[in-house]
């Protein structure tokens, strides 16, 4: 499924879990966007095109970052009149991720959305606690976490080969002047 949004004169094709940068909109980092200018929505078998926008359809978006652009050099010349203009330009810009994408009367479940990171903070939990038991004496404890933090072994530095001598410079052949012409002479 895939839809075509217009945000900021520019028009976009998104797919979910797409991540753009997009000219800047209000809204703080971590907040949620949602864009009504669908312009066309495909839904794996049936393409709907808007004049101008498809109704009821919705993207949803995640908002990433809040930052500036590239910088852009802008440089303006007249050649042989001395004029030489240098200005450098960042662009605001969000940084979002497509989490949905809905036709007309869909709706997305804000449960769907939480289960995977609370699935998450649980698969976390759960290595910890099995790698220490509660009831392990301390000697194993000891044991566990010292071989849980060893490091590899490092690599000796590579020997440094000596510097090639370089010959020494020659001087500069000093130039000739021009020989000088004699004078013409008057008769």
């Amino acid at each position: 499924m895939y839809a075509v949004i217009r945000t900021g004169g520019k028009q976009y094709k998104v797919t979910e879990n797409d991540v753009l940068a997009i000219e800047r909109l209000d809204g703080e980092k971590e907040g949620e966007l949602t864009f009504s200018n669908v312009l066309a929505l495909h839904d794996g078998t049936d393409l709907k095109v808007g004049a101008p926008f498809v109704e009821g359809a919705v993207v949803t978006a995640d908002i990433l970052d809040q930052s500036r652009g590239a910088k852009v050099i802008v440089f303006k010349k007249q050649r042989r009149q001395g004029y030489r203009r240098k200005k450098g330009h960042r662009q605001l810009e969000t940084v979002i991720r497509i989490t949905g994408i809905l036709a007309a009367g869909q709706k997305k479940t804000a449960a769907k959305r939480e289960a995977p990171k609370e699935d998450k903070a649980e698969a976390v939990a759960a290595p910890a606690a099995e790698a220490v038991p509660a009831e392990a004496p301390a000697a194993e404890v000891k044991a566990k976490t010292a071989t849980a933090k060893k490091t590899p072994a490092k690599k000796p530095a590579a020997a440094k080969k000596p510097a090639a001598k370089t010959a020494a410079k020659k001087p500069a052949a000093a130039k000739k002047a021009p020989a000088k012409k004699p004078a013409a002479q008057k008769d």
